[in-house]
């Protein structure tokens, strides 16, 4: 099976187009959204850190 560069090329140029591409503001919003989910989801986590941490002083009597 030989590599045929050119017709390589010419068949990726052409399934490119077939692509369906998001406009600037479907990235934008979702781009937005990542970010957004990533805070709400940094903040679950250090909250629930905190509880635990909190459960773990009051159980042992440590201060960590």
């Amino acid at each position: 099976m030989a590599f045929e560069p050119v017709k390589f090329f010419r068949e990726v140029r052409t399934e490119v187009t077939k692509v369906t591409w998001p406009s600037r503001k479907e990235t934008l919003v979702t781009t937005g959204l990542v970010f957004a989910m990533a805070a709400v989801t940094a903040v679950f986590f250090f909250v629930i850190d905190q509880v635990v941490a909190l459960g773990v002083n009051l159980l042992f009597g440590m201060h960590v």
